[in-house]
């Protein structure tokens, strides 16, 4: 009597070329498609009977499966069938628990990972890894696509309006890092991001102060001639930078970094490179008589090295302390923040001069208007400028006080 079951040998199996389904019995068939000598066209195959439908489930390749492989992957299935489930959706579903979901914290470290290359610099990883690691300690180890609102807002709400901005930006990097997981298959696609703020945080949230964002102590732009008769005063390269910083209206890292190869003496002309712009594009700086008597003055501080830094710090090689300025400001008595010096600019710019606002944002590296106004507005202003920042250099130069001869330029010996 033939035999049902198991009808097929090893070698029985190797030898057969002709293309259709060769059965081994309980619904186990070796299916040969086309040309038989080629291994890629040899496949096993388990037919089965459910809930009145025949269906057919693939067992993998033959040979790379071999007969007792693949007659044992039939025997399993055919237990599941009995048990009353379809082999099809059991092996699926135990496909989806071997690939464990990743915690919150692994799918933040992976996002952060598959981002860096686009961040401009170090500092940017280290905030986002630093707030989402100090304020997501709750959940940071709990599956990603179990974080919900209620977590979310209780690592929110303790900051959200002591410290704002950070929480704002947590908000978001947040819910960056759940469109990740997202996107990687570990969050079913129809589900709302419980991170996101319209429509769903801004109704649990407190609104926040006006006018909290970007808003930075400034001084008068009046006082400043003053200030900077006082400032001159200070024989030190942070008292040097921080006068160029006011006559640029350049932000601190901008003036900080900045090295020789990027000074064009000749042209009257400073350009930042897209690399250290926040805008992430060149700046052109026009230089003013005074900023070019300053860069003169710095000069010795790095003879004999290979392009240097314009204000070097303490350390060889190294630039000003983030904190340079700003110590220098504190021991001065004022209570204004370096980058304050920019919005005292615009004031001027606006209340004082008849210059263009497109003229005084372009100074300071602002991008405005939509993207269609900004493909035309190639140019970027340089000569009217020019004449701004003259303006502004002239307005802000101290002016003698009866006999006393205003203070002059000394090049500094000592950086601090």
């Amino acid at each position: 009597m033939a035999r049902t079951r198991n009808r097929l040998t090893a070698k029985g199996a190797a030898a057969l070329l002709e293309p259709r389904r060769h059965a081994d019995g309980g619904g186990l068939y070796l299916v040969i498609d086309g040309d038989g000598r080629s291994a890629d066209r040899r496949r096993w195959l388990y037919l089965f009977q459910w809930r009145d439908k025949r269906r057919e489930m693939g067992l993998g390749g033959y040979p790379t499966v071999s007969l007792a492989e693949a007659r044992k992957a039939r025997d399993e299935a055919e237990q599941v069938v009995r048990d009353g489930r379809d082999p099809i959706l059991a092996r699926e579903e135990a496909r989806r628990g071997r690939e464990r979901t990743p915690t919150f914290g692994e799918a933040a470290e992976a996002l952060i990972e598959a981002m860096q290359d686009g961040w401009r610099n170090a500092k940017h990883r280290a905030q986002w890894g630093t707030t989402l690691r100090t304020y997501c300690k709750p959940f940071w180890s709990t599956p990603v696509n179990e974080i919900g609102t209620d977590a979310i807002v209780g690592a929110l709400k303790p900051i959200w309006i002591v410290k704002a901005e950070t929480a704002s930006r947590l908000r978001g990097r947040i819910e960056a890092v759940i469109d990740a997981a997202r996107a990687a298959g570990h969050i079913p696609p129809n589900e709302a991001n419980p991170a996101r703020w319209r429509g769903h945080l801004d109704k649990l949230l407190p609104k926040k102060q006006k006018l909290q964002r970007g808003h930075h102590r400034a001084m008068q732009h009046e006082a400043l001639p003053t200030f900077i008769r006082d400032l001159r005063d200070r024989q030190a390269t942070a008292a040097l930078a921080l006068e160029f910083l006011i006559l640029t209206a350049a932000r601190s890292g901008e003036v900080r970094d900045m090295r020789w190869s990027e000074v064009h003496l000749g042209d009257r002309l400073w350009s930042v490179p897209a690399t250290r712009m926040k805008a992430g594009r060149v700046h052109r700086v026009p230089l003013s008589s005074r900023a070019i008597e300053i860069l003169e003055a710095v000069k010795p501080l790095s003879e004999g090295e290979t392009d240097p830094l314009v204000f070097p710090g303490h350390k060889p090689g190294k630039p000003l302390s983030i904190m340079a300025m700003t110590m220098l400001l504190r021991r001065m008595g004022t209570d204004v923040t370096v980058h304050g010096f920019r919005s005292a600019f615009r004031d001027f710019a606006g209340d004082e001069t008849g210059f263009a606002r497109e003229v005084a944002e372009a100074a300071l590296s602002h991008v405005i208007g939509d993207k269609a106004e900004q493909a035309y507005r190639r140019s970027d202003a340089l000569t009217k400028r020019r004449q701004l920042m003259e303006t502004w250099a002239a307005y802000v130069e101290p002016k003698p006080a009866n006999d006393v001869t205003a203070p002059m330029l000394q090049p500094a010996h000592e950086p601090v």
